[in-house]
């Protein structure tokens, strides 16, 4: 089969990622490549990745888009950053460019927008979208057996295959649409916005019926179109699966269907969701451990790279490095040493914020109750994401010797953290699939995760690592502080412990099953 993934990351790429979307886009190319298929990997180069990789000029396609004639490069990396088996047919990858695809910045792959909900990325992935139907009706590429969409990126795809006319011969074509966090939805207006659907398109005759947000009738929800325009619609883990079959509920903390449950209960009941679980690469082995001193060199390494790229020293990295020189002069030992690896927003981030009791009756953060409680210990953690929850970070180090926040990412970085840590924190309140845990598993380090998606299918509590649950917020938050006083508690326990850290480290995710499942559940021809 020729599989045409169309995203809007691509971890095989130097600088073609920003989170699990370009790892699944880097590993599942190679892994069905390994199997024998062709896969074309289609990404908006945002002005940067055609240079930052070696790539030729292959064509340009013309499109009409805003009422308006535009020319869209398309280039083929010559060699990706990614290395495959020798006895395996290498994935083509593809970049698409067009001025408007930096419109935040070159290299900017999404832009923290001031125009409105979505509006500028929607603004340069409609155009994106456009161009890649446009190449394939050109026959830019061989003739494609699946179409695999991933997240609101990519599912304007979906909307021109079935209602513009130029496009009817992709209806032919098996689509596949990918869902790797439904909480971010792509909803944009139909109309009155330069960046709305009829704006980007002319001759399109709708059902509306399939693509109005559940909300906002004026508005298109690209998730949801998505969803209801594709063949089969994919989940990350199968736990996740069946949890967006329920509506969100707020109150208890619960992250379900996010308005979209009855469209995916509707397809649930065609035969046509399946959730399968993301994999994890186990060829690159974990990294090295590091002594205490030879971590906090490539820490501040690390730190001072980020220095240099900007004007303005930011509070973080200042308070950060207090806190290295205050950890090498330090002469006790460290006893426990928990890690952190993501972005810092609601998702990954809300538990720690939540008030819980302390020992006063008094009413603090449970971040700041878990470091009080962790003592001599420490947490270092990084990540960066949005302001409210960057500041509130940088904050509690300024407060607490124990806590180390590192505002930004390096992969270099994070990879030494999973192999650093005694234990592993992941309270997300939701979690599509998720990647830290298991590189961190890899890493042999157990972790501690709220038992939801793909944490709740990786995760054994007592096995591999610790979990809790809870009915509320404020209950997960104080069930959180419980699992990581119980975990804390077990590194005492040698014999224990070293078991817990043997089973995280013979976890195994393989793509290898992943892909099995791709082939016979997602990409079989239709009946």
């Amino acid at each position: 089969m020729h599989i045409a993934m169309i995203a809007a990351e691509n971890g095989a790429l130097q600088g073609g990622k920003v989170g699990g979307i370009g790892d699944v886009i880097r590993d599942v190319p190679i892994a069905l490549s390994e199997r024998g298929h062709h896969v074309s990997v289609i990404t908006p180069g945002y002005q940067s990745l055609a240079k930052k990789n070696a790539s030729s000029l292959l064509a340009s396609v013309e499109v009409v888009f805003c009422g308006k004639p535009e020319t869209v490069t398309i280039f083929r990396v010559d060699t990706p950053s990614v290395e495959v088996s020798e006895n395996a047919g290498e994935p083509t990858h593809y970049i698409f460019e067009h001025p408007l695809f930096a419109s935040c910045g070159e290299g900017a792959i999404y832009c923290n927008d001031h125009e409105g909900p979505f509006a500028t990325d929607a603004h340069k992935f409609a155009l994106f979208c456009l161009a890649v139907c446009q190449s394939i009706v050109e026959s830019r590429f061989e003739s494609i057996d699946v179409l695999h969409l991933h997240d609101w990126h990519a599912a304007l795809v979906a909307v021109l295959r079935r209602y513009m006319p130029a496009f009817k011969s992709l209806r032919a074509i098996t689509t596949v649409y990918t869902i790797h966090n439904l909480s971010l939805q792509g909803v944009r207006p139909l109309t009155g916005h330069y960046s709305s659907l009829h704006s980007w398109y002319e001759n399109l005759t709708l059902d509306l019926s399939l693509l109005q947000d559940p909300n906002y009738r004026d508005c298109v929800n690209l998730m949801r179109s998505g969803i209801n325009l594709s063949d089969r619609v994919h989940a990350v883990s199968p736990n996740y699966a069946q949890e967006i079959l329920l509506a969100s509920d707020y109150s208890r903390g619960y992250i379900g269907g996010e308005t979209l449950e009855k469209d995916l209960q509707r397809v649930s009941a065609e035969g046509k969701l399946f959730g399968i679980l993301n994999g994890c690469d186990y060829r690159k082995p974990p990294a090295p451990h590091r002594s205490r001193a030879q971590l906090l060199d490539l820490i501040e390494k690390t730190l001072m790279s980020w220095v240099g790229d900007q004007f303005v020293v930011p509070a973080a990295h200042f308070y950060a490095q207090l806190r290295i020189a205050q950890l090498r002069r330090r002469r006790k030992p460290i006893p426990t040493t928990l890690t952190s690896v993501g972005r810092v927003t609601a998702q990954k981030a809300r538990l720690f914020i939540e008030e819980v009791s302390d020992e006063k009756g008094g009413r603090v953060s449970a971040i700041d109750s878990l470091l009080h409680n962790l003592g001599d210990g420490l947490f270092i953690m990084i990540g960066s994401g949005e302001e409210k929850y960057e500041h509130f970070f940088t904050a509690t180090m300024a407060k607490h010797n124990n806590f180390l926040f590192l505002q930004g990412f390096s992969e270099d970085l994070a990879d030494a953290l999973y192999a650093a840590g005694d234990l592993f924190l992941m309270p997300s309140s939701f979690e599509p699939c998720g990647i830290s845990q298991m590189l961190a598993m890899r890493a042999g380090t157990p972790c501690i995760v709220h038992a939801v998606g793909g944490l709740s299918d990786t995760v054994v509590q007592g096995v591999n690592g610790f979990s809790f649950s809870g009915d509320t917020q404020q209950e997960q938050a104080e069930n959180m502080l419980r699992a990581v006083h119980s975990a804390c508690a077990t590194t005492l326990n040698p014999e224990l412990w070293l078991a817990l850290r043997r089973n995280a480290s013979n976890a195994r995710f393989s793509w290898d099953e992943v892909i099995t499942r791709y082939i016979n559940d997602l990409y079989a021809p239709l009946l």
